[in-house]
């Protein structure tokens, strides 16, 4: 079919729930109002409290913290599970499928090394990948 995506024919993934996508380099996990609000939930916590806490401030937009090696805050640092991951934001449960990840088959491959849940397990077909891609927290 002319016009679509490299991976047109879908892609695996299953999660094996290693934290390699949440560790690593420092950068941003992506929180909008009600996915803070979740998450407060999830924590039995006031939103304000878990702002106070576990968010951060970038330009307009929020972030969750971080420690200081780049791991999400919500990274179990002994078990390397997600404390949170019911409730995890829709950065988070989007991935593999972002935009920087499905720019080529290279990008695709890099993922694949770097994830052992990439490129094995569940088919996606290209309906389900659009639909995870296309969703944004802010």
């Amino acid at each position: 079919m002319a016009g679509k995506p490299w991976y047109k024919d879908g892609l695996r993934f299953e999660c094996t729930q290693c934290g390699a996508c949440c560790s690593g380099e420092p950068g941003y996990v992506w929180v909008n109002d009600d996915e803070i609000a979740a998450l407060a939930t999830h924590m039995q916590m006031t939103i304000d409290d878990f702002e106070h806490k576990f968010v951060r401030n970038v330009g307009a937009a929020k972030s969750l913290v971080e420690y200081s090696d780049g791991d999400c805050i919500f990274l179990d640092p002994d078990t390397r599970g997600c404390s949170v991951y019911e409730s995890r934001p829709i950065q988070c449960r989007t991935w593999p499928f972002w935009d920087s990840t499905l720019e080529d088959k290279a990008a695709w491959k890099e993922t694949c090394d770097i994830c052992p849940g990439s490129g094995v397990g569940k088919l996606y077909n290209f309906k389900q990948i659009e639909a995870r891609r296309k969703e944004k927290s802010v």
